[in-house]
Parts: structure tokens; sequence; C-alpha cells
């Protein structure tokens, strides 16, 4: 990577369950971005609080609001008091703690409930690590999520919206509440047309091999527009995957009451798959096992 971040910035890389953490020095202060999955909350405050060294966590910034970016909200709440700021178009579903709007129910994921202090919206301006960054709108993903980018350093935390190998499920689409491609499609475009030396993603390493990422981004969203069942399976098996990591080993008896537990992955096949019960379980067990997502030891299913 020849691109490099400032010294004001540094990224605590997280495994899956987890979203990067994004920490933003100001002298003595510091602003996060995201904050991880609910059961590892407690690893994520000994990180923050490792790599403050003695600074003060003042703000906690969401890109938006999957279980995976604001588990930690609440333990770091408590422990430093910080401020927690949350995308506009969040606030009721995180005001009223709607678990269907949270997609918490739906996935059958957890958290930790909070309160946010204050909103930011599309188009406002926030300083952080000395830098100032603009609050890009990128729905898609997440209808309300936000993409934070410095035009100085020309630097872009893009949350969910693009990854260095695509960018995360787009659920609007598979739940009907929005024509999640075509803004996929058209967030990619706009993000595409600003010069960006470097990316930092929700997932994986920061990136700067930036125009090889969009290229890999918009084959993807195409795949997905031309076929629907593509996306819904990927999307089932990338929630099945996640619950398990939460959940770390299974008896392979149970696989299919775990599967068929999840109202997500119920609903989707339904709706675009259409496979019976026994075939959907059977599918996802075989094709994780392939992919390593999934092992099987001594008659237990354990996560990859």
């Amino acid at each position: 990577m020849t691109a490099s971040l400032p010294d004001s910035l540094l990224v605590l890389e997280r495994g899956w369950l987890s979203a990067n953490n994004i920490l933003c020095f100001d002298g003595d202060r510091a602003t996060l971005v995201d904050s991880g999955y609910v059961t590892h909350a407690a690893q994520t405050v000994d990180l923050v609080r490792h790599t403050l060294a003695g600074r003060t966590l003042t703000r906690l910034l969401n890109t938006h609001s999957h279980s995976d970016h604001i588990g930690g909200n609440a333990a770091l709440k408590a422990a430093y008091n910080c401020e927690i700021i949350v995308p506009a178009g969040l606030h009721a579903a995180i005001a009223d703690w709607d678990e269907d709007a949270l997609l918490l129910s739906p996935l059958g994921q957890q958290n930790a409930r909070f309160q946010h202090d204050s909103l930011i919206g599309a188009g406002a301006e926030i300083e952080m690590g000395g830098l100032n960054w603009q609050a890009l709108a990128v729905p898609g993903h997440d209808m309300e999520a936000l993409a934070y980018y410095n035009p100085e350093k020309r630097i872009l935390i893009s949350g969910d919206a693009l990854w260095e190998n695509g960018f995360g499920v787009i659920f609007p689409e598979l739940l009907g509440e929005a024509d999640g491609l075509r803004h996929t499609r058209a967030t990619l475009e706009m993000l595409a047309r600003l010069p960006i030396d470097l990316v930092i993603p929700g997932h994986g390493r920061p990136f700067d091999t930036v125009d090889a990422a969009f290229e890999r981004a918009f084959r993807r969203v195409d795949q997905f527009t031309q076929n629907i069942p593509q996306l819904a399976w990927h999307a089932i098996k990338v929630i099945v995957s996640f619950a398990m990591l939460e959940k770390q080993q299974i008896v392979r008896a149970g696989f299919a009451d775990f599967v068929l537990g999840l109202p997500f992955a119920v609903d989707v096949n339904a709706r675009f798959l259409n496979l019976a019960d026994d075939a959907l379980v059977a599918k996802v067990e075989r094709e994780l096992l392939l992919v390593n997502a999934l092992r099987l030891d001594d008659g237990k299913l354990i996560a990859g």
C-alpha cells in the first residue's frame, strides 16, 4: 500500500463479527468511528482504552446502524460518557429501539440498547483527527448510511458501501423496502467520481487499490442486478455465517432448526428461491463447508 494514513488516524482492523474501529486523534481527545458487535464490546473498550493511551474519547460516530457497527456503543458510553452521533435518518429507529428497522430481529442478531446524543446528515461537515470530513449519503447496503470523505488527504471512510472486494449485503432489495441495487450503483458512481487515494472500509484492511475495488464492486452489482436469486442466496449464506460465528458451534442435528429460526433466511428463501426447508438447510451447510466458513468435527458444526 503506497498511500498511508495520517498520524492522527488509527484503524483497529477487526475480524468478524465486528466492523473496524477508526480512532481519530485531536490532541488529548479522540473520536471513534463505529464500535463493533455487542459480544465483542468488552474487547472493543479494552482496545480503545489501550490505543487512547491516556487520551479521552469524546465522540463516537456511526456510519450506519447494523449490529456489527453499533454493538459497542452502550459500553463505550458507559466507559467514557462520549457523545454518540448517528446518521440523521436513523433517529426514530434508534430512539424507539425498533429491532425490525435495525435488522436485529430479522437477522437473529442482538445489541445493547443505547440512545444517541446528536445527529449528522448528508452534506454536513465534521472535524476528526485534525481533518475536515464531508458526510456523504451512501444508500444501498443501508438506506440511511453515511460515508466520510476528506478532500485534502483524499481519504474515504466508506463503512460498508465499498470494500476492497465488494460491499455489504444489499438488504433493502431483499426486504422489499427499496430499490437497493439501483441505489448501490448510484452510490458507487458518486464515490467513483471523487479523487480517492485511500479507502478505510468497514471490514478489511485500508487499501489504495481504489480503481480495482470500484471495478470489482460495479461488476458485482451488475451480476446481482441480472440475477436477484444470486443476491438472495449470497445474503442467506452471509447471515447464516454471521449467526454461526456468534454461536461458534452447534450439534449438526440442530443446524436445521438454527437456520430455519432465522426469519431473514426463511423469508428471502420464500420470496426468491422457493427451496424446500430441507433443501435450503442442506445447500447452506454444503456450501459453507466448501468455503471453510463451517467445519464438521465429531458431529458438530463449528464456525470457521
